[in-house]
């Protein structure tokens, strides 16, 4: 698939993000973004995941961590997509979020994910990502202890 339709399908997933920072998370579009199932890699785990209500449920609770930590806004820097085959790809993409908890200045903060995505008739959807160590940023950056 080209970059440019990934970049539409991530600014669509960036605008749902963006709207649940806002207190309002659509779960179900959220979901819309990934497979039945699908894999999360952190730096310690591996985790599989159902795209059901306890997902929705995960979702809400994530939400409601970022908004305690001051989190405003996601961008999408760049992203740079890595054929694997003619129905999968990997994709990389490089966010900058926005910070500021009880209206402290805002902190920028720089980082990527690394999607799987499958190509299917209804388009592209997440079946893995690969990310950092999210809490580890955080403390670093004086968001969470």
């Amino acid at each position: 698939m080209p970059a440019r339709q990934y970049k539409d399908f991530f600014s669509k997933y960036v605008g749902a993000y963006n709207q649940g920072l806002q207190g309002q998370p659509d779960t179900d579009l959220i979901r819309s973004f990934f497979t039945d199932h699908f894999l999360a890699a952190g730096p310690d785990d591996v985790q599989t995941g159902s795209n059901n209500h306890f997902f929705s449920a995960t979702l809400r609770k994530a939400y409601s961590f970022y908004q305690k930590i001051g989190a405003r806004e996601l961008n999408i820097r760049n992203l740079v997509v890595t054929p694997i085959d003619r129905y999968h790809d990997m994709v990389k993409v490089y966010y900058r979020a926005q910070y500021s908890p009880d209206g402290a200045p805002i902190k920028s903060i720089d980082f990527d994910v690394t999607y799987f995505m499958q190509q299917g008739e209804s388009g592209p959807r997440i079946f893995a990502f690969v990310s950092g160590d999210e809490m580890q940023t955080y403390r670093d950056a004086g968001l969470a202890i």
